[in-house]
């Protein structure tokens, strides 16, 4: 299989240990990949870039589609927005996708209690409050406008339907507070039912934010597959990161018609920063969702085995596992899950990969 060239952004903090890591894992798994690594970030802030990434890593990531990045630091200061939120809107990745899975080794109250966990959240990711549109109104009022729009609303639901058809869901639930906020939020309800009906064997239904929430941390395993707006979803996803054991094992992905980015969401951990105690679980997973939207879906079974069957051992990082077992570095942890490649995890069910078939085609940049 010839090898396709992706755009490859380390990030800030432990992002460049984090992403040292996953990739030294996709080597070893033999996977048909190269990277061109750019320049995104706090250096580039520093250095007068009021975006966060530079022109030439504009145009790599508009060459090749698929930009996998590492957490990135976004300064503090007026004038200067998330790099995460720039390059989503930018290149227009309407759909975030969050996947929250129980992994053996992960011990959570419900991992205890035998309560097992797989809950996939779409949240809308370019409108909303997160357009920034703030403003005083007087010395004493402060004003912020969300934007809800029917075509940005359409092409999330979308989004989320087909997804919930391909996993076989077993259902598809519609976040909101359409009780309070009537015209926006409605809007994203009415939008939901209607792209429903061309989706009868779907069972779809809708559940007001806060109630959503409660249920989630009651009874989580009644959830399959959920659609938010933006801030809801934001919300909504850290709290299922919770769920799992926290955000080091939370993949993303930002999902538009030409770029794709995959990313992990937790933070830049300055503290461990260069100590070799970074946790590359989250990143690892997002670069697996990756894979698999590429096609690549076998060299994703293989690794997530690998990591499965390495979790499963008690082998952790400092940020999580059995107190009774030594925390293991960064680069021991990948050395097992690399000793581990052709071998899967005892406890839990095996990940199955279909055969690989590369399926990415590259935008097709407009012509001057």
């Amino acid at each position: 299989m010839d090898k396709y060239t992706i755009a490859v952004a380390k990030g800030d903090g432990i992002g460049s240990e984090i992403m040292d890591a996953v990739l030294r894992i996709f080597d070893a798994a033999g996977v048909p990949l190269n990277y061109e690594f750019i320049e995104m970030g706090k250096p580039v802030y520093e250095a007068g870039h009021s975006t966060g990434m530079t022109p030439l890593a504009k145009e790599r990531v508009e060459e090749r589609g698929i930009l996998f990045k590492g957490p990135m630091e976004t300064p503090k200061g007026k004038g200067v927005k998330s790099i995460n939120v720039t390059a989503r809107k930018v290149w227009n990745t309407y759909a975030n996708k969050r996947v929250f899975k129980t992994l053996s080794g992960v011990e959570t109250v419900f991992s205890k209690a035998g309560i097992p966990i797989d809950i996939t959240i779409i949240r809308e990711n370019i409108e909303d409050t997160y357009g920034g549109i703030e403003h005083m109104l007087t010395r004493d009022v402060a004003l912020c406008r969300r934007f809800i729009t029917r075509p940005g609303c359409l092409q999330v639901h979308r989004y989320a339907f087909d997804l919930a058809r391909k996993k076989k869901a077993r259902r598809i639930t519609c976040g909101h507070k359409a009780n309070i906020m009537k015209i926006t939020d409605g809007l994203f309800l009415e939008t939901f039912y209607e792209v429903a009906k061309d989706y009868p064997d779907l069972v779809a239904d809708d559940v007001i934010v806060d109630d959503l929430c409660m249920k989630l941390v009651v009874r989580p395993n009644e959830f399959d597959l959920v659609v938010l707006p933006n801030l809801q979803g934001d919300i909504v996803s850290d709290l299922c990161a919770g769920l799992i054991g926290g955000l080091g094992f939370a993949p993303s992905s930002n999902i538009g018609d030409h770029i794709c980015i995959f990313e992990a969401v937790h933070g830049t951990a300055p503290d461990i920063t260069g100590k070799g105690l970074a946790n590359p679980t989250a990143l690892l997973l997002s670069g697996l969702m990756m894979l698999r939207h590429l096609g690549l879906t076998q060299y994703s079974a293989t690794i997530e085995n690998a990591l499965l069957k390495t979790l499963e051992s008690g082998l952790h990082t400092a940020d999580f596992g059995l107190e009774a077992i030594p925390a293991s570095g960064t680069n021991e942890f990948v050395n097992v899950i690399i000793r581990n490649l052709g071998h899967g995890p005892s406890k839990s069910k095996p990940v199955v990969g279909l055969p690989d078939q590369f399926k990415y085609t590259a935008p097709i940049l407009p012509k001057e």
